[in-house]
Order: C-alpha cells, then structure tokens, then sequence
C-alpha cells in the first residue's frame, strides 16, 4: 500500500516524497484512515515505527481542508513528556507541513520563555508543548484551549512514569469536551488503559505489535563483566572502527557524566546528556552526534524515548535497566524504520535479576559473549517456561493410613466427663440431671430451666417475705444471724444457675449498707437554723456586707 491509497491530498504526498517516504509503516496503515474519519484513537506501538507521521499527517489534512471557527485560535494541542520529543514532533510537522503553510510552535521548559510567547504572538493552529511550561504559559494568559479540535497525548506511559499524570489532567480540564483525542503510547500497562478510557470516547483501538517486542534486525548480545571493570571493557569495545556511531546508556546522571569523562581522557570523543544539563547543551549535544562530530554519546533513559536518530549503528547498555520495558526503548534507538543494529549490554553479578527479568519481557535468551579479556564467571539465568502450554504432571495417588495405625501419631486420652462437676451440678438443680449435650453450650448461651425447678423457684420465693422485712426483722432463737442470712442468700443466688444480679440491685443493695452521712450542707444547715438572738434572718448569700 502507498500514501496516495490512504486518500491523503497531494501537498502532504509531496513532502512525503521529498522525505524519501514511499511506503507506510503498520502503524501509519492502520492509524491515518482513522483519524481522517473523526474518531479517537488509541494507539499502540513499538517505538521507532513511525507514530508522529501517523497522527500528524492526518492532522495536517484536517487543518488544511477545514476552516477554523476563529482564525487566530490553536486547534490542535500534542502534549509530551519530554522537550527532545517535542521539538522532534515539532520538526515533522515542519517537514510534512511544508506545502501547506500551516503555523506550528513548540514550546518546553528549561530556556527562557520569550522567543515561545513572540511565537505564540503569530497564532499558530498547531501547538507542540510539554506539561509543564504549557500550564505556566496558561496561567499568565498567553494560552487558550477554549478551540482546541484535535489533542494528541503521545508517549502517554512516559508521561506517567515521569509523574506529570496530574498536570495532564489538569490540562484535559482546560480542553473543550467536544474534541477529538488521540491516546499514542508504546506500552500499554493497566494504568494507561485506565487513563485512556477516561478521556477517549468510543475509540478504536490499533496494536501493531506486542508490547513485549523487540526490533527484528537488532543483534543482542550481553557482557558478562565486573562492575570496576565495566569502564576498561567499554574502552575495548570502541577500539573497533565498525563501530561509527554508538549510543550509552546509564541509570544515573552522575554516571553518565563518570563514563563521558572516562572516554574523553581515553581520546574518544564523547558527549553526556541527562536532565540536569540546559536545553542549549543539551540541543548541542544532540545536534554534534547526529552530525558525526560525537562518536560517543552517554545518556540516561530521558533520550532512550523518542529521539530518532538516524544511520545508529550500536546501542550499548553500560548498566541494565531495572525496568525490562526500558530495555525495549534502549535498543529501540537502533535498527529504526528496518534498519539493521546491535544492541550490547554489560551486566554484573547484581544485574543478572534484571537480564532474567529482560528475557521473560522480550521472549528469548540473549546471548552470551565469552570472548573477551574481562570475562566475569556468572551463569546465565535460564528462559522461563511459557504458561498454559505444558500441563504440568498429575502427582501420585497417595493412600491415607488411619491415625491409630501410623507409628509418628501420638494418641491423645480419651475426655472423660467431669463426675465431680456433675454431681455439684445435680445438688443445685434439686436432683435433677443435666442433659448430657448441656455442656456444648456456649458461655454466652442461657440454658433452659427445667420445668420443676422453675416451680420451686416460684414457691421458694412465695414463701419468703419481702427483702424490707426480712432485713429489718431480728433474729431469733430459731433463726440464723445476719452473716449466716447472708451467706443462705448467696447459696440461693447461685442456685439460680450462676446468673448474674443487675448492676442496679448490687447498686442499690450497697446503697442502703452505706452509713448516713453526719451533717448535710453547712449552707443549707444555716439556712434552717432558727433566728438568732440578735433578730437578724440567717445569711442565704443576698444581704450584702454591711460596713
């Protein structure tokens, strides 16, 4: 299939000729007809398989044919996490764009923002901005999204793993709700599924390759090797003049800088780029490689995600990445747009759980290089089996003997019942027997009361006279002292099957043993009192203090 058979106008086709573009890519087939529909879009692909031509072509189309509602107005925002990208992004739709005369201006932090606000001056129809300094430009007014037609997130799991995902929904806010959004990213984790489906609508979904997939005609291969002799290894490597052009890769800034100036003593000429240097170098640096006066560039994972350099012959991993999808972004700057590469890793023996964790990722096992005067002795992890095909072997009938016949089983005794408990149980309960289930009961549960002893409950407290009077009464001759009385209580009250008296009868029974206090409130005492001699009435607190 070519570029004219995706109905795209004959400026864009144009361009696309003078680019040296004669066939689209997987993604660029399937994506264009999409967008020139209307439709959101989610896409997901492999890196370096050509994702900005896939939704700028089509958005150049749609400006170029469609009139804007407000001439001065931006009507298309492509959001990225990083400023390389996109000024990348702003750099194709320079060259796609040429016939069309449609404005575009990038803007991104780092670098003083006046030469971005006398471009916004221009009223561009395509905008190309990171998060940040696009929510710093909104806020002192030189931006408006109140027009924005189409909204491109492109690189949207980089964007999450940087943590802009709040100043990303903060710009979605800002967005109008009828637009047309179109959700790239190279990887598609649950969190970005989430993410997409909260501000696409009915999109259709397009997944070239798997996300686990590494690029076809880029040679792997992994360094077994010392972490102090990482540098001297390195340095071997670049004695071969095949070897043109490479890109490194560290995990740290301070590393990045360690390796360039270990290369620069050397004789190589090499260049470090990371997060803590300016735009301007930063631009420099990239712009000395891509042209051949850097043979050696050293970088952290900020240019391992959406930097196209083209004719890159060699990838190599100074130190493996703890996340195995970066690994696929590393070695994806190489072997771009079916170009052939090699990717080369070093790996130390506290790296070898992340090599097992890259082969699980991307499939297969890479292989080892031996031949080399700083070999290390470490065993390659072994390829995981794949799930779901194997069944694993049904184990063993095993045949389970009795307890009593096993000879490691030591018998318990056998419970016997309490005859002792029982019989006081019987005295209580007027010579009745429990039942011989009642001692499964539950503390908390209350047993039935046999229908005999609850009449002679009832006839035992007919009998006796009220509490007042039996308190009150004194003892005679056949009759038993206040202590033994309160002891025969006692009996009684746990006959009645230990339950418990109420907190307001124990109350009330401790309230009348307290002894009378002598004397009430020596106010109201005075109160009372009869006049004194004198005449005057007894002070209540009204009279005032005469003098």
């Amino acid at each position: 299939m070519s570029f004219k058979q995706l109905s795209l106008i004959e400026p864009l086709l144009r361009a696309l000729a003078t680019e040296g573009y004669e066939r689209p890519t997987p993604i660029q087939e399937q994506s264009i007809p999409i967008v020139l529909q209307g439709r959101d879009l989610l896409g997901c692909a492999q890196t370096g398989t050509g994702k900005t031509a896939a939704f700028s072509l089509p958005i150049l189309q749609h400006l170029y044919t469609k009139k804007a509602a407000h001439p001065k107005a931006i009507r298309c925002l492509i959001l990225t996490p990083t400023r390389e990208l996109a000024i990348q992004i702003d750099d194709s739709i320079k060259a796609y764009g040429r016939n069309t005369h449609i404005k575009h201006q990038v803007i991104f932090g780092g670098v003083s923002q006046y030469a971005q606000t006398e471009g916004l001056k221009r009223h561009p129809e395509i905008l190309t901005a990171t998060p940040g300094r696009l929510l710093d430009l909104m806020n002192q007014g030189y931006i408006s999204l109140k027009d924005i037609e189409i909204f491109v997130l492109d690189e949207a799991d980089r964007m999450l793993d940087m943590g802009f995902i709040h100043d990303v929904k903060k710009v979605i806010a800002k967005l109008p709700a009828k637009r047309q959004t179109l959700f790239f990213s190279a990887t598609m984790p649950p969190e970005i599924s989430n993410l997409a489906n909260s501000i696409l609508t009915d999109p259709l979904r397009v997944e070239v390759t798997p996300v686990s997939s590494t690029a076809e005609k880029v040679s792997q291969e992994v360094y077994f090797v010392g972490k102090a002799d990482k540098r001297h290894l390195l340095k071997h490597l670049l004695k071969d003049s095949a070897i043109r052009s490479v890109l490194v890769f560290t995990r740290t800034k301070h590393g990045a800088n360690k390796v360039a100036g270990d290369l620069t003593k050397s004789g190589v000429h090499a260049e470090a780029i990371h997060g803590n240097k300016s735009q301007n170098a930063r631009q420099a640096a990239l712009a000395n490689f891509k042209n051949g006066k850097t043979r050696v560039l050293v970088a952290t994972d900020i240019a391992a995600r959406g930097i196209d350099i083209e004719e890159l012959s060699h990838v190599i991993n100074y130190e493996l990445p703890n996340v195995p999808e970066t690994y696929v972004h590393r070695i994806g700057r190489t072997g771009r747009a079916g170009a052939s590469g090699i990717a080369l890793s070093f790996c130390e023996a506290e790296e070898i759980p992340y090599l097992k964790d890259i082969q699980k990722l991307i499939g297969q096992q890479v292989p080892v290089v031996t031949d080399h005067p700083y070999a290390a002795d470490l065993t390659a992890p072994a390829l995981p089996a794949p799930r779901g095909k194997e069944k694993p072997a049904p184990k063993p009938a095993v045949e389970k003997t009795p307890a009593s016949q096993r000879p490691d089983t030591i018998l318990l005794p056998e419970r016997r019942p309490d005859k002792h408990y029982n019989n006081q149980r019987q005295k209580q309960g007027g010579g009745q027997q429990k039942p011989a289930n009642s001692g499964q009961n539950r503390p908390h549960e209350k047993p039935a009361e046999p229908k005999n002893q609850q009449q002679g409950n009832a006839a035992q407290n007919k009998s006796r006279p009220p509490k007042h009077e039996r308190r009150d009464r004194p003892a005679g001759a056949g009759e038993q002292k206040p202590a033994q009385h309160k002891t025969e209580a006692s009996n009684s009250f746990m006959s009645r099957n230990n339950r418990f008296a109420s907190i307001l009868e124990v109350a009330g029974i401790e309230k009348q043993d307290r002894p009378q206090k002598q004397g009430g409130d020596r106010r109201e005492d005075r109160n009372r009192q009869e006049r004194r001699n004198d005449g005057r009435p007894p002070f209540n607190g009204d009279r005032k203090k005469r003098r």
